[in-house]
């Protein structure tokens, strides 16, 4: 069955547009995204993106917030906070703070006169090709990259996405038919902390972002709950 999914995966992925530029243009008319995070089944924090516009350029913040908790005793503190600007759909400038517990990431990339990103990450510092897409997920040129760019450390995350097939999904009191996809490292030499394994779901017809599950130290689920 996942071979017939496949096959159907490709066929998309010939009729769609190659270009992220494209991919960029499906969200000409979104302005905020909001998913509660959840671990284990408990709601922890939130991921808002806010998108802004400029004349020829895209402004796209997000910001993660979310805190482990035990009796009452913060654990765990992360937050996130970045930045994408696109110029004519075209990304040219990203960067990001993050605190993870303490621990401080950050990403600094910008688009050169050559044509690929200059990265200054906690990770990773050098060059990499615009065919790689920045991991925030939103923008689904992604399933189509062969690498995403970590936007907590600039670190390049080599991957297999795989088609797992339409589901229709139910978040709150609505429902939605979408597209499963796996995203997997490829790299099977990494740790297994840094190694890829996300599940996503895109909306089928607006190709938006809906849902995102992961297994570490726990189970992860990011789920939509508010999209204008």
């Amino acid at each position: 069955m996942h071979k017939i999914y496949n096959f159907f995966f490709i066929i998309l992925l010939l009729i769609l547009p190659f270009s992220a530029n494209s991919h960029v243009s499906h969200y000409d008319n979104l302005n905020r995204i909001e998913f509660d995070i959840f671990r284990n089944n408990k709601n922890i924090g939130k991921h808002i993106f806010s998108f802004k516009r400029q004349e020829n350029k895209l402004f796209v913040d997000s910001e993660i917030n979310f805190e482990i908790k035990k009796l009452g005793i913060v654990l765990y503190k992360y937050h996130v906070k970045g930045t994408e600007i696109y110029e004519d759909g075209k990304l040219i400038k990203f960067n990001s703070k993050t605190d993870q517990n303490g621990k401080k990431k950050f990403v600094n990339m910008e688009l050169s006169e050559d044509g690929e990103f200059n990265i200054d990450g906690s990770s990773y510092q050098g060059k990499a090709i615009t065919d790689f897409v920045l991991g925030t997920w939103w923008n689904h040129s992604i399933v189509e990259a062969p690498a995403q760019i970590s936007a907590v450390s600039g670190r390049i995350i080599k991957q297999k996405v795989t088609f797992l097939g339409k589901e229709e999904i139910k978040l709150g009191n609505k429902s939605y038919k979408t597209l499963h996809f796996n995203f997997s490292s490829t790299d099977k030499k990494l740790d297994k902390d840094k190694k890829l394994n996300t599940d996503v779901w895109y909306d089928e017809e607006t190709l938006n972002w809906v849902k995102a599950t992961f297994d570490k130290k726990g189970k992860w689920e990011y789920k939509l709950v508010l999209i204008e």
